[in-house]
């Protein structure tokens, strides 16, 4: 007996250790999930790091980098809050975040049910146009940006109000700028809602915009849990955007206060406090993310898998 065995089928002989078998149902699904549970590990261990390091003094940062803290330096979080004014971006960053994350949701979701459902030529073009929004990177519309904000602020405190903050204008251009994918994900998830849902609400005398709030809205709540979460964090991680839009130090962000306090301290080399400004930042989100994770898989591969 050879030491390759065959099986027959059809007619047809097929190698159970063939190349192709090999490497494409066992040799390369393994590596990959091999290499996918290794990043893993490895972005675990990094935020496990710096949370470690914000409980250091200085000294010890260089001299233990791997090193458990002597005796934690919970002060370290004090001298991060009060050196960068985390309170004020810690409140900037809060709003904006709650309120453009709700504000993109309630705009994205009548447009993506618009999208999903009409039977106009237009609608599978403008979808796509959307698709398109999300692939234009933000440094190629930086220019444009900082010559609307200057017109705005300009136009609104000359002929309007007297007055502007920047902040409005960081709240509209991040709505703005993030609609293209919450858009494209909510019209792929009710695509594949059945039509029949809506029609046993209009023969129950319910209107579009009635079905549309009383029926799909529920329906679809894995969805718009998804997008609103994912744009939680990154409305919250927002850094570009913010130093270019609000330059002054009382209107800065999280993400702007920290880099603020890495200019501090790279000159007092108090790298335990910018260690505990980078736990301030991220660990909020990562515990976001692991309480809502499954359902931000579940709603990504409803919406674009069907």
């Amino acid at each position: 007996m050879s030491a390759e065995t065959v099986v027959r089928s059809g007619g047809r002989g097929t190698s159970v250790w063939s190349p192709r078998r090999l490497f494409g149902d066992l040799l390369v699904p393994r590596v990959t999930s091999l290499a996918l549970w290794l990043w893993v590990a490895f972005n675990l261990a990094l935020v496990g790091w710096v949370g470690i390091q914000s409980l250091k003094e200085s000294g010890e940062v260089w001299l233990s980098p791997f090193g458990l803290p002597d005796s934690p330096q919970w002060s370290n979080y004090g001298t991060a809050w009060k050196a960068a004014g985390f309170s004020s971006a810690a409140l900037t960053s809060t709003l904006l975040t709650l309120v453009g994350s709700l504000l993109i949701v309630a705009l994205a979701a009548p447009a993506a049910y618009v999208l999903a459902r009409s039977t106009r030529r237009v609608a599978g073009p403008l979808t796509g146009y959307f698709a398109m929004g999300m692939s234009i990177p933000l440094q190629t519309v930086v220019i444009p940006i900082v010559v609307v904000k200057l017109s705005v602020s300009s136009f609104m405190i000359d002929w309007v109000t007297g007055w502007w903050d920047n902040r409005i204008t960081l709240l509209v251009f991040q709505v703005v700028l993030s609609l293209p994918f919450t858009v494209f994900v909510l019209t792929g998830y009710l695509r594949s809602l059945p039509q029949e849902i809506e029609e046993a609400a209009e023969l129950d005398g319910a209107g579009p915009l009635r079905a549309f709030v009383q029926v799909v809205l529920p329906i679809a709540r894995p969805a718009m849990t998804t997008v609103l979460v994912l744009n939680v964090i990154g409305l919250w991680n927002e850094t570009l955007l913010a130093l270019l839009i609000t330059p002054l130090p009382e209107e800065r962000t999280l993400p702007a206060a920290l880099l603020s306090l890495y200019g501090s301290m790279q000159y007092s080399s108090d790298w335990g406090a910018l260690f505990a400004g980078i736990t301030i930042l991220v660990y909020p989100m990562i515990v976001l993310y692991l309480w809502l994770g499954r359902r931000i898989v579940e709603g990504m591969t409803a919406g674009i898998g069907k």
